[in-house]
């Protein structure tokens, strides 16, 4: 249990030193910066010349950068690699019904190279300012007709300041007669607009086309439903994001981010307002009869109210069992003048009155249970029964929420080929950004997949590749971001530590039994030590008797081996002996004087 508690010491010493090195770090960076401002100059080409090149980190690879170029027929392409905005026309329209300081399009775009590029070279267009209206456009090489081929548009955006509210959309022109690129402004006829756009914490993919009703020639804006992804990593992470709108003549559209889907539908059925309005409306002239009864419940008429309902019985009453306390001071008000106040000397009596003190609670009645007039607390009336209402029941008579006939819609038309929208002649930004920098880059229309697949790999694909490239280790990052938030140490020592601590805990930690002199009175309930004593001798005698068993059989066992040999040398004894006394007597009979022979002399 020691070794437990001092793991989890040792744990939290170490995640607690670890924020303290980090703050301590900052501060004699900090004093360092003051200390050594005066000799920086002097001593950093000594510094440098003493950094050795086996020291520094091995540079990132680095991603050759070329300028994308369309692999196949494109209605417009542009990379911004040039430098110039040639082709590009700058508004000087006016927006109507807008201050004139505010109402003009004066906002200020520039080809420029990203803030924290990876790709030497690779330019984009920059909404430079914020707070100001912006618009640009630049013509098609062709209109694009929608007849029998897909459209797909498909453009780069960074939102390099990040996004307070703003859009960052894309506008594609109709072809008219009065199309004036230089007076590009709001109410300028588009056919599609397509692009991120966010205020507050309300992100949005937009996808709006604009319909022209064929009854009455008038064109009506219809929103894609809003995508289920969360959007809001592309508009805070400060990456170059690829956003792709594909049409198809089916009617069927994609919406992918980075080639990813994250919105599709139809557009007959996945717009608001619906493309096709309802074949039947609800007559305007139709009236509710006078005698249509919509309640489902009515009072019951034949109830009656009971002869002891008291409805003139007060909620709340006097409580006759109250008693006042004891040293209540019934002739002390609550509050008295101020004694300390003094009349202010500007005071005018002829202006202000007479002067007052200020009330402050009574002194005396901070000890006492109360001042004033004693009056008894109000309980609830238990003979209360308020105002008496007869109980409702099932209405008869109920014919159910009227609704208006319904009548064919005179406006009705049904159009099963949206898609064949109005040409389009141009592509254009119009936007209002609170931030500036937003970067927009390699912009295409075409109709093949491949093409603007192609593009993409040329353009962000190397983009992509490079931040990659640049971007640090996972070890990297996790230290980059404890030194941003210095808590994090505390997570990555106990995240390393932890393992090791539950291997300690549950392989090298036994069960220990605490004695009976360890518990106390408040500890939970402990098995009576005189029974344990006594099941342990218990135990142990039967243990000791068990013993005792097996050795009487062993000796035995012993005993009966013993008499064996015993009885075996025995009988070999007898052998021997019945061996012997005919040995014995042969030996007799040969030294007799009878069996003895004559010797010669």
């Amino acid at each position: 249990m020691e070794l437990k508690w001092l793991l989890c010491v040792t744990l939290l010493a170490l995640g607690i030193l670890a924020v303290q090195a980090h703050d301590v770090d900052e501060d004699n960076d900090a004093d360092d910066v003051v200390d050594i401002e005066d000799d920086l100059d002097d001593g950093i080409e000594e510094v440098e010349e003493s950094k050795s090149e086996t020291s520094s980190p091995p540079p990132a690879p680095k991603v050759a950068y070329k300028a994308p170029v369309p692999t196949g027929e494109v209605y417009f392409a542009e990379s911004f690699d040039k430098g110039t905005l040639d082709g590009w026309i700058l508004s000087r329209a006016k927006k109507d019904d807008t201050d004139d300081e505010i109402a003009k399009y004066d906002g200020k775009w520039e080809v420029q190279d990203m803030k924290e590029t990876k790709l030497p070279g690779d330019k984009g267009l920059v909404m430079v300012t914020r707070a100001k209206h912006h618009a640009i456009s630049s013509k098609l090489y062709k209109p694009f007709v929608f007849d029998t081929k897909p459209l797909i548009i498909q453009y780069e955006v960074n939102f390099q300041n990040g996004i307070e509210c703003g859009g960052a959309y894309v506008k594609l022109l109709s072809k008219t007669p009065e199309l004036n690129l230089d007076q590009f402004h709001d109410k300028t006829p588009y056919t599609i607009m397509f692009g991120p756009d966010k205020c507050g914490e309300d992100y949005k993919l937009h996808f709006i086309f604009r319909h022209k009703n064929p009854k009455t020639g008038k064109y009506e804006e219809k929103h894609a439903k809003r995508p289920d992804a969360d959007l809001k990593s592309y508009f805070t992470d400060k990456k170059t994001h690829l956003y792709t709108l594909v049409l198809n003549p089916d009617n069927s559209f994609e919406i992918l981010v980075d080639q990813t889907v994250v919105n599709s539908g139809n557009l007959l059925n996945d717009m608001s307002p619906p493309v096709n309005p309802p074949r039947e409306i609800e007559d305007p002239n139709d009236q509710k009869p006078e005698d249509w009864d919509e309640r489902p419940k009515i009072p019951d008429p034949d109830a009656v109210k009971p002869d002891d309902w008291d409805e003139d019985a007060p909620a709340k009453i006097a409580d006759e069992n109250a008693v006042k306390p004891e040293g209540w001071l019934d002739d002390e008000p609550e509050y008295v003048a101020d004694p300390d106040a003094e009349k202010p000397e500007d005071w005018d009596e002829d202006m202000d009155g007479e002067w007052e003190a200020p009330q402050i609670a009574n002194p005396k009645c901070e000890t006492a249970p109360g001042c004033g007039t004693w009056q008894r607390p109000m309980i609830d009336n238990p003979n209360y029964k308020g105002k008496w209402k007869p109980p409702m029941i099932d209405n008869a008579n109920y014919q159910g929420i009227w609704k208006p006939r319904k009548i064919p819609n005179p406006d009705f038309f049904e159009d099963l080929e949206p898609f064949k929208m109005t040409p389009v002649s141009a592509v254009g930004l119009e936007l209002w950004s609170m931030t500036s920098d937003i970067f927009f880059d390699n912009f295409i229309i075409c109709s093949e997949r491949a093409v603007a697949d192609d593009w993409a790999s040329d353009g962000w694909g190397l983009k992509k590749a490079a931040d990659g490239a640049a971007e640090p280790g996972v070890v990297g990052q996790m230290m980059a971001a404890a030194e941003e938030r210095p808590w994090l140490w505390v997570v990555y020592i106990l995240t390393v530590a932890l393992p090791v601590f539950l291997v300690v805990l549950f392989c090298c930690s036994g069960k220990k039994q605490p004695s009976a002199a360890e518990y106390k009175k408040t500890d939970a309930p402990q098995p009576d030590v005189v029974d344990d004593e006594k099941e342990e001798e218990k135990d142990k005698g039967e243990k000791d008797e068990e013993e005792e068993e097996e050795d009487a059989n062993e000796e035995k066992l012993g005993s009966d081996a013993d008499l064996g040999s015993a009885s075996q040398e025995e009988e070999e004894e007898e052998e021997e002996e019945d061996r012997k006394p005919a040995s014995e007597e042969e030996e007799t009979v040969n030294r007799s004087p009878r069996n003895r022979k004559p010797r010669k002399d």
